[in-house]
């Protein structure tokens, strides 16, 4: 897999930490991205521990901030340009998080929309032309919770009776919808989108979240699988010569999602997405 360069998000604990890893160790090129300097330092130097060839690196961002996005898109790009022939075999949009009550980020964005789906909705944006060179590959993290939930189309941001699960089930839907709305309008250039239904995960997604979230999942952590078990669909999707040819997939194999994921409703999202974030149709300046 040499010279096969993916990006994942995330990338310095669960998940996305162990997928990084896994990639790593069989030879892709791995930009991992991470919100802490320090935490960053530390999962590449695991990395470099077990694969001392390795061809891996970290980049520092706070994905909550539409700012930071575009500017690591940008040092992304500039790597992928000078170094792999401008080609993007994957970009693994992972980052994630609860909130366990309401507030916004410095665009008026509610944060579980903000983190968890519109940080991908515009890394995407911005490095899809690399994709599309590599006829590469767009993996989400999603939910089965997505299934429980429609998109709150008259108050997206969840200003009225703000409730952190609710708000992170809508996220995980506009996540599925994401992958259906790339593979709608760029399949035919090469790429295809996918999302990976991890199941119950033993990471620290809740116990961050504070509050009544951080009971909860006390409660419901033990019960979850590691972090290495969801992460070998990630590196399955990467590994695949040509492209599966499902939309979600667990354990590496199929998994059937919501009846809310539809080309209307995809369509409705990515149009509110552009103007949150102004930017125009994937791959185009604004």
């Amino acid at each position: 897999m040499g010279n096969k360069a993916v990006v994942v998000t995330g990338a310095t604990s669960g998940i996305g930490f162990e997928t990084a890893r896994k990639l790593a160790a069989e030879g892709f090129t791995v930009i991992g991205v991470g919100r802490k300097e320090e935490r960053c330092m530390d999962a590449m130097g695991k990395i470099l521990l077990e694969t001392p060839n390795a061809d891996v690196r970290f980049i520092t961002a706070d994905l909550l901030h539409q700012d930071e996005v575009v500017r690591i898109a940008s040092q992304i790009g500039k790597v992928i340009e000078t170094e792999y022939d401008g080609k993007l075999s994957a970009l693994i949009n992972n980052a994630g998080s609860v909130y366990s009550h309401y507030a916004t980020t410095e665009d008026g964005i509610e944060r579980q929309f903000a983190l968890n789906y519109l940080s991908a909705f515009l890394l995407t944006n911005k490095l899809l032309p690399y994709l599309v060179e590599a006829s590469g590959r767009v993996i989400i993290t999603g939910s089965g919770s997505h299934k429980g939930t429609r998109i709150r189309w008259n108050d997206v941001m969840l200003t009225k009776g703000y409730n952190p699960l609710s708000a992170y089930k809508q996220s995980k839907l506009c996540d599925m919808l994401l992958a259906k709305g790339l593979n709608d309008r760029h399949a035919g250039k090469g790429i295809r989108a996918y999302v990976v239904d991890p199941g119950l995960v033993k990471t620290d997604i809740g116990t961050k979240a504070g509050g009544m979230v951080k009971l909860v999942w006390a409660f419901r952590k033990p019960f979850g699988v590691s972090p290495a078990a969801p992460a070998e669909t990630y590196v399955w999707i990467c590994r695949q010569e040509d492209h599966p040819g499902h939309l979600c997939y667990h354990d590496c194999m199929p998994r059937k999602f919501s009846r809310e994921v539809t080309s209307l409703n995809a369509e409705r999202l990515f149009e509110l997405s552009h103007r949150l974030c102004g930017t125009e149709e994937f791959g185009l300046k604004t």
